[in-house]
């Protein structure tokens, strides 16, 4: 488990807190909408951090060639349960190198916004490594005020309460979010994470020491981003003004 994460619940519990079943259960949102609007169509798309696939199957079902990585075990088994056939990669985002790119990348489940600097910057070198020159990345953040909006609930489509029971500082512009999750059957579980909040400001700052740039923001609350990979030109000249 990594520091600072943990979850409770029956089966298997990721390192970062996410119980395996929770994501068998939930509903896919809008997501597959979001990221059908802001790709071509037929698309080849490298999912970073695919879980259970709640997300995979409709992007493969509306015809994208989806790549789907993930670190955990029970998590890809669960996906290749889900959309057999799919092409699966076990591996770390931040050290996945598959030497070879893609017309989209998307790294969703507001992973931009882990503790740890390293750990988001590459993160986002993954993304950009694997990007084609003409391609795209989307990247899903936490929305403005979401630390402080709390406690917060809703209703997911499967019948599940989402809850958001506390933001609390852990030290150096981290929060310990404790999130609930209560389905009809009785069955619950919970999960503790870290998480940073992200200006605007800091987030493209961000992109830009990854080598991408927003082109877009893709929903009216700002959760949703499409980025693209900086021209070397672009990025030599603000490297040199920053210098």
């Amino acid at each position: 488990m990594r520091e600072g994460h943990q979850g409770t619940g029956p089966g298997a519990i990721t390192p970062d807190g996410c119980a395996v079943d929770v994501y068998r259960r939930l509903a896919v949102g809008n997501e597959p909408d979001v990221i059908e609007a802001a790709v071509p169509a037929g698309a080849t798309l490298l999912e970073l951090g695919c879980g259970a696939g709640r997300v995979t199957r409709p992007l493969v079902e509306r015809g994208f060639a989806v790549t789907a990585v993930d670190e955990s075990a029970e998590m890809l088994h669960a996906l290749r349960e889900r959309v057999p056939g799919v092409e699966a990669v076990r591996s770390p985002i931040e050290s996945l190198d598959l030497g070879r790119r893609f017309d989209v990348v998307m790294l969703a489940s507001y992973l931009v916004h882990t503790a740890e600097h390293r750990t988001r910057q590459a993160l986002l070198e993954t993304c950009r490594r694997h990007v084609s020159d003409d391609g795209c990345v989307l990247i899903q953040r936490e929305g403005e005020e979401w630390h402080l909006d709390v406690p917060r609930e809703r209703r997911d489509a499967a019948g599940c309460t989402v809850r958001i029971v506390s933001a609390e500082p852990v030290g150096e512009g981290v929060n310990a979010v404790l999130a609930e999750y209560d389905f009809p059957d009785g069955a619950r579980w919970t999960q503790t994470f870290l998480s940073r909040p992200l200006s605007k400001e800091d987030f493209e700052r961000h992109l830009g020491e990854a080598g991408l740039a927003v082109d877009t923001y893709l929903t009216g609350d700002g959760t949703w981003v499409r980025a693209r990979p900086e021209s070397r030109w672009k990025r030599s000249r603000r490297d040199a003004e920053r210098r």
